[in-house]
């Protein structure tokens, strides 16, 4: 049985052995009964990475065979959104390429799906002077995804965060963009727990009144409005959400500390998924969600359950950074040859917290090649101190 010497909380080092059990991947795509996205994350190429905070390298090629690995397991891709480190290293000329990438990816995948994440971030919050600029720079993104032949997630912006000065400058600029809107939109409440400068998103802090304004402006606008991923981190105002939203207009949790029970459900409604986890844990995830549309609950609760505590974990305080949890995942299960993110993201966690991810990845089954993963992480600790034995 494989094992290494792993270290703990107080200080001490665990002898620690690997005890999942890899999920097999299924024989041809499977189907779901819920509309599933995983927002997929970005490879960094370190050997062209000379400037990783100013202008990261990417590598295409492993970025693209990601794609291609979430595609096969039944998932819609939610592209170039905050698990591609929108705004935390992937500047806008990066998620446009991204963007412009996948879709012409997913052009030569039978069935393959994808929506593409636009919001202002090209606009620096400093930079807004007015609603109008806010308005113009959501136009602007938009118009670059439709132009490609996308859809958009129109992504919550930090400029119109810091400008509005009321719930009716939300109206005014979400209003305006969805009535010129192409295609229905996804809208995108993502709480200041993953961006500290969307607080107050929607004209205020609370969440009743937020939640008001946000379903005023799904009502007049539910034409255009094909649902709203919500990412509060709080399962009771998801289903507030959820049963407010007019009929036909879905709900995609973006929760990923309640995911499980959000998806499957009360027995009257449910959320269906756009979820960043959904990238660490593909095969887990497409699993479960094949399960539940054969109406086998038991099994989907089986094996979607003991990936909830892995991923609060990955998203623990400060959330932000959870982009380095999932790329760390990528990287032990194979998907890519290094562990760095754009702008050095890997370090915003210490090793403490890989090594929590380890443990509860393996035991919740989401080490696909185990033996790759122990010696991956076996390097990743003698760099950081924690020599093996023997």
């Amino acid at each position: 049985m494989t094992s290494l010497l792993l270290p703990r909380q107080d200080g001490s080092l665990e002898d620690y052995r690997l005890q999942g059990t890899p999920i097999a991947r299924p024989a041809k795509v499977p189907a779901f009964n819920r509309i599933a996205y995983a927002a997929a994350h970005v490879v960094s190429d370190p050997l062209r990475d000379a400037d990783p905070w100013g202008r990261p390298a990417i590598d295409w090629e492993a970025t693209m065979a990601f794609r291609h690995h979430l595609w096969s397991l039944g998932f819609r891709i939610a592209e170039a959104m905050d698990t591609a480190q929108r705004g935390m290293g992937l500047a806008w000329p990066d998620a446009q390429e991204l963007i412009r990438r996948s879709l012409a990816e997913a052009r030569s995948v039978p069935g393959a799906d994808l929506a593409c994440g636009a919001g202002t971030d090209h606009l620096s919050p400093d930079a807004a002077r007015s609603i109008e600029d806010v308005v113009a720079a959501y136009e602007e993104q938009i118009g670059f995804v439709e132009a490609e032949g996308g859809r958009a997630i129109m992504m919550a912006s930090r400029a119109l965060a810091r400008i509005a000065r009321s719930a009716d400058d939300y109206r005014r600029v979400y209003g305006h963009i969805l009535r010129q809107a192409k295609d229905k939109v996804v809208l995108h409440w993502l709480g200041d727990m993953f961006d500290p400068q969307l607080r107050g998103y929607w004209g205020s802090e609370n969440f009743e009144e937020a939640l008001e304004t946000v379903l005023s402006i799904i009502e007049e606008n539910s034409a255009k409005v094909e649902g709203i991923k919500i990412s509060l981190l709080d399962n009771a105002k998801e289903v507030a959400l959820r049963n407010g939203l007019p009929e036909g207009v879905l709900c995609f949790t973006g929760d990923d500390f309640n995911y499980a029970q959000l998806i499957e459900g009360d027995g009257q409604r449910y959320s269906h998924a756009l979820l960043g986890i959904f990238d660490a844990v593909a095969p887990s995830a497409s699993k479960a969600l094949a399960a539940l549309a054969e109406g086998d609950v038991t099994t989907f609760r089986s094996v979607i359950e003991p990936t909830v505590p892995l991923s609060r974990k990955i998203f623990e305080a400060p959330t932000q950074y959870y982009k380095a949890g999932v790329v760390f995942l990528a990287w032990l299960n194979g998907h890519q040859r290094h562990f760095t993110l754009p702008a050095g993201l890997q370090s915003s966690r210490g090793l403490l917290h890989y090594a929590d991810i380890f443990r509860l990845a393996d035991q919740a089954n989401v080490l696909d090649k185990p033996e790759l993963a122990a010696a991956r992480m076996r390097n990743l600790l003698a760099v950081l101190g924690v020599e093996q034995g023997g």
